[in-house]
């Protein structure tokens, strides 16, 4: 927010940087400084914020270091200062950000449309993996997981991710297709409603090119095609009007190296014989001091010519004025108390006015004290009006209208317009600021900028309507259809993945049903046992009836018949001296059909004991299914 605000008030600049350096007596371009701050503080947070959206995506547990929570209260701490400051003190800015939105409007459509279209990408690979989680866990699911499933919904939590998720980023792309209908910009309209390119006044002549209120900066203005020239008066402790904008003497001449103690007085305090001895244009071509950031460097003959610039008259303004046939337009600074002229200061830059000869109607009085005094000695003069009531003009009988553009394009432009008002706007700087103004039929701008903005033959950003419709088609549809294609393309590789999930599963089930099937059948078979008579069930076969007693992993195989145990009909056997061999491991079934491969892992194995013991006796069969 802080980054747009400021870019979109770039035409401030200058009196941002002229307010501080009237708090602090030093000249910087804050306004380029915070601008960098701004955009700096916003890559970075910007990375970052990318930067976890990536991990997330991938699965992976956010860090902070200490140092990226430092530099997040850093970048939060100057962000809510400066904003504070700009709602509190400059809630003007506001209203040229607004301004900006009329002009930049449709081309910010279009981009955002582009940028929705780039945001689909991730928005539609995650709906179409919960889409994709749904069918599976649908398919894997049991009776009984069925059963459960209504009681927790994952499903339905699921779908409500797809809603949340999706919904939101259909409605805002819907409410930007149809942005077109509710998009008011000047420079959308007819070829023929445009109306002339407004005139231009010099801000205090071209302060770009020259120091300003001085003769140098009003004759680069002339050389540029003014229409008309703006300047500020003062008059000096001993009647002679002259040209100064602020109220001290600090940034625009030398008083610092002539007279320090008086640096902060009032100019109107000192004697013409001291002011015209200072020089008002060293300043201006020391590197540090440049009024403007974006000014073009100066000539040789230029920088040598500002260097002996020193304060202009009124007189000498009008003497160029009526030379060059070119209107004026100044502010009077009334004089500060216990000053000759305090309450007739009015009269007497009449006079002097009158003394010049200059044609009356090449004068635009903007004064609002003393208008009777002034309508009486001068009736030529094109009185000029602030930001009033339209009645209220025509009470005065005033058709003409000075206002900041700032206040005027928000209250009742259409009304001065209706009533024939002549409107000249002040201060306007920017290509797009002047674009606008040319749209709105605006008759004149003062200015700072006169060598850019005298150089635009047509405004910029204009448009006619049905081009701007075709645009908006053409936008919408290829936007349309690139989200379809981008859709299907994630949906269909979602829906191939899920198939060979199933395919995978099915296969894998219908594995493990021949295996159980087989194992089954082998188990069924009857098999032929070839006793060892080294074995304990060969001495005892009633003790294998015991072995269905034990449950668990381990099985004890029984046989088939029941068998009674026979006390004292079996002697045991005693092999002789010489018959005793040691007992080699025999395989106790000969199954009838060779296992399969899994079979052979799952066997079932059944081995003789080594040894006969008659007081500890072995288990007899032992058989290990697979888990």
């Amino acid at each position: 927010m802080l980054l747009f605000l400021w870019i979109e008030t770039s035409n401030e600049y200058f009196n941002f940087d002229w307010v501080i350096f009237l708090g602090t007596g030093y000249w910087f371009y804050w306004s380029i400084f915070i601008l960098s701050l701004a955009g700096i503080l916003t890559a970075y947070s910007s990375l970052l914020l990318l930067l976890g959206l990536l991990l997330l995506w991938e699965g992976i547990e956010l860090y902070l270091h200490l140092c990226h929570k430092i530099l997040i209260l850093l970048v939060i701490l100057p962000c809510v200062i400066l904003m504070f400051i700009i709602c509190k003190f400059w809630k003007e800015r506001w209203l040229v950000a607004g301004l900006s939105l009329q002009i930049f409007a449709p081309y910010v459509h279009l981009v955002s449309i582009t940028v929705m279209v780039i945001l689909f990408w991730p928005v539609a690979i995650y709906v179409a993996r919960l889409e994709r989680e749904v069918r599976m866990r649908r398919y894997r699911m049991t009776h009984s997981e069925k059963k459960r499933l209504k009681k927790c919904n994952v499903i339905a939590r699921l779908r409500g991710l797809q809603v949340a998720v999706g919904l939101p980023f259909l409605l805002i792309l819907l409410s930007l297709c149809l942005m077109p209908l509710g998009i008011y910009s000047p420079c959308i309209q007819e070829k023929e409603n445009l109306g002339p390119k407004p005139t231009l006044f010099g801000h205090r002549g071209a302060p770009m090119l020259g120091p300003e209120n001085t003769m140098m900066s009003f004759e680069k203005a002339v050389e540029h095609g003014a229409h008309g020239l703006e300047t500020d008066v003062h008059l000096s402790y001993d009647r002679v009007p002259f040209l100064m904008h602020d109220f001290d003497l600090r940034r625009t001449t030398n008083i610092w190296e002539v007279q320090p103690e008086s640096a902060f007085k009032n100019p109107a305090t000192f004697r013409w014989d001291f002011l015209s001895t200072l020089n008002a244009g060293k300043w201006f071509v020391k590197p540090e001091l440049k009024p403007f950031y974006n000014m073009k460097p100066l000539s040789k003959a230029d920088k040598e010519r500002a260097r002996n610039q020193s304060i202009p008259t009124l007189a000498d303004l009008l003497t160029l004025a009526k030379k060059e046939r070119k209107f004026v337009i100044f502010d009077l600074r009334g004089p500060p108390p216990r000053h000759p002229l305090r309450h007739t200061f009015v009269r007497q830059v009449v006079s002097v006015i009158l003394a010049s000869k200059i044609e009356q109607h090449l004068i635009f009085w903007l004064p609002a004290h003393d208008r009777r005094y002034v309508r009486s000695m001068a009736p030529g003069f094109q009185h000029v009006g602030r930001l009033v009531s339209v009645k209220t003009l025509a009470k005065n009988n005033i058709s003409i209208i000075n206002v900041d553009y700032k206040k005027l394009f928000p209250n009742g432009l259409r009304d001065y317009k209706a009533a024939n008002i002549r409107i000249n706007v002040y201060t306007i700087n920017e290509p797009w600021l002047f674009s606008l103004a040319w749209c709105s039929r605006i008759n004149s701008v003062t200015t700072d900028n006169i060598g850019l903005l005298s150089q635009l033959n047509h405004p910029h950003f204009f448009m006619t309507p049905k081009f701007y419709m075709f645009i908006w088609l053409l936008v919408d549809i290829i936007s349309v259809l690139f989200i379809v294609a981008i859709f299907c393309f994630h949906w269909r590789r979602e829906t191939e993945k899920e198939k060979l999930f199933e395919t995978s599963s099915t296969l894998t089930d219908t594995q493990s049903r021949s295996e159980n099937e087989e194992d089954l059948h082998i188990a069924m078979k009857p098999a032929r046992v070839v006793e060892s008579p080294w074995t304990l069930a060969a001495l005892y076969p009633a003790l294998s009836k015991s072995g269905k007693e034990h449950q668990g992993h381990f099985n004890f195989a029984a046989p088939s018949k029941k068998l009674v145990p026979i006390k004292n009909a079996v002697t045991p056997l005693k092999p002789g001296k010489h018959d005793i061999q040691p007992p080699m491991p025999t395989r106790v079934f000969e199954l009838t059909q060779a296992p399969s491969r899994q079979a052979k892992s799952k066997a079932t194995f059944q081995t003789t004991l080594p040894t006969l013991k008659v007081d500890k006796p072995t288990m007899p069969s032992v058989e290990v299914p697979y888990p």
